[in-house]
């Protein structure tokens, strides 16, 4: 498929353990989330989630921003019929129902919809000047794509009551204290680094590392008892897969698995 807001690109699929790697790419307004650049990451998304030659995928900027925001300017004169009518979040719950491993490289802002984006990757990799925050306060509105609920969810209450309520932004360092982000490096190796990741990740055996994503997500949406019970379904299902004879075989014969996807 042609697109013109983002940039699609595989890497190590030869041998089937390849990610890929979508590159937001409205340079000029800093990455804004239009409409049109959410069709196609949410395209890609799904195209390359059915292809067994990617088992990762990386969502990434540039260096001066992952995405600084909504486009406000396809949302400034809409009234709150046709906001409801456009539901534009819909696309946001089918990045959610994404089944293999997304990580978010980034690097500059990553404010409003974008750190929306990042948070809704299961790994966040940050460069020193990326920048977090929910500042949709200022502009009198408050966070849509979740922004409420996950950064909860990684920064608990209190923190998240005062990035959202002052719309402050945080730095990359103080983002990882507060565990929103899994690693800050240097901003020459940030991509680099979510690439390294992605290669370890797509070495492990798929089945596993669908229904383990699965199960964590699962802890967010259910009782303990529920989750518990989900993620011993997903233990046990994961015996009727090849790669589960496979990998306790070469346990067993101290040898490197081949794992196969099935």
């Amino acid at each position: 498929m042609n697109y013109t807001s983002i940039i699609v690109t595989t890497h190590d699929t030869d041998g089937g353990q390849g990610f890929a790697i979508i590159q937001l790419n409205r340079i000029e307004v800093l990455n804004a989330l239009n409409i049109q650049l959410m069709d196609e990451l949410v395209t890609a998304l799904e195209s390359l989630d059915k292809d067994d030659a990617v088992r990762v995928m990386i969502i990434t900027g540039n260096e001066k921003a992952f995405a600084a925001g909504a486009d406000i300017k396809e949302m400034s004169d809409a009234s709150a019929v046709e906001m409801l009518i456009r539901d534009q979040f819909a696309r946001w719950d089918r990045v959610r129902r994404i089944k293999k491993p997304l990580i978010a490289a980034v690097s500059g802002f990553a404010l409003g919809g974008g750190c929306e984006l990042a948070m809704t990757c299961d790994i966040i990799i940050a460069s020193e000047t990326a920048k977090f925050g929910q500042p949709e306060i200022n502009i009198g509105v408050m966070p849509g794509a979740g922004g409420t609920q996950r950064l909860t969810r990684a920064v608990g209450k209190a923190k998240a009551m005062e990035m959202v309520l002052t719309g402050k932004m945080i730095s990359a360092e103080e983002a990882m204290q507060w565990g929103l982000v899994n690693k800050v490096v240097p901003v020459e190796y940030y991509l680099e680094e979510a690439k390294t990741l992605a290669r370890e990740i797509a070495s492990k055996p798929p089945i596993a590392v669908r229904l383990a994503k699965e199960s964590i997500l699962k802890a967010f949406d259910t009782t303990i008892e529920a989750g518990l019970e989900y993620e011993r379904k997903n233990f046990y299902l994961l015996f009727a897969s090849e790669d589960q004879k496979e990998g306790m075989k070469a346990f067993v014969e101290k040898r490197k698995p081949g794992w196969k996807g099935k």
